[in-house]
């Protein structure tokens, strides 16, 4: 929905001369499963209409626009996007020279998953260390170690990275540690929301 607004030429005379001082955010949706869309909503001030918004993501070392409104005449502003990939990354809303942090957007997939650790705890991981009761992170077949990945279950979500090689259980895509499923309240085997 990148330019789901066509721009034009002339932009009312008030949005030229008045400058943006806030632009507050009243409703954000951010936690999202791909196919579904991102939301943020707000009001600038002062209120006039015709300043630019956009929804911005951080990526690849750049900011890049998912999607542009214009605020209308009470200032209000409207931007959505349809994710079709998990990702995530830092947001921010900027209307006109003014931005505002929105915290990470995070699109997620399902995947099925299982956990462990005692037992094995002691061993070493197929990324280096060892398995203690507080360690945080998963393992997984194929990304590389240390890679990093939101988790989200139950309305917890968890930043963790790549940390040992498996699981080795069929129709599995990760093993979380056991510090990582009791933060997120996983238990036994089943879906889990991921980034990757």
């Amino acid at each position: 929905m990148t330019g789901a607004l066509t721009m034009t030429a002339a932009a009312p005379a008030a949005a030229q001369t008045a400058k943006v001082t806030s632009a507050g955010v009243a409703e954000k949706r951010l936690h999202v499963r791909t196919g579904q869309r991102v939301a943020v909503t707000g009001v600038a001030r002062p209120a006039t209409g015709g300043h630019v918004a956009a929804l911005q993501v951080y990526r690849r070392g750049r900011w890049r626009t998912l999607d542009r409104d214009r605020t209308a005449a009470s200032g209000r502003y409207a931007l959505r996007d349809r994710r079709r990939a998990t990702m995530s990354a830092p947001a921010r809303v900027r209307v006109g020279a003014l931005t505002r942090k929105l915290g990470r957007l995070n699109v997620y997939r399902w995947a099925n998953a299982s956990w462990y650790g005692p037992g094995l705890y002691g061993n070493r991981l197929g990324c280096g260390g060892t398995l203690g009761a507080g360690t945080v992170g998963v393992a997984h077949k194929s990304l590389p170690c240390g890679a990093k990945l939101m988790l989200r279950h139950r309305g917890r979500t968890l930043k963790v990275r790549v940390i040992d090689r498996g699981p080795y259980v069929g129709g599995r895509e990760y093993d979380l540690t056991e510090a990582t499923a009791r933060t997120l309240r996983f238990r036994g085997h089943g879906p889990i929301l991921t980034t990757r």
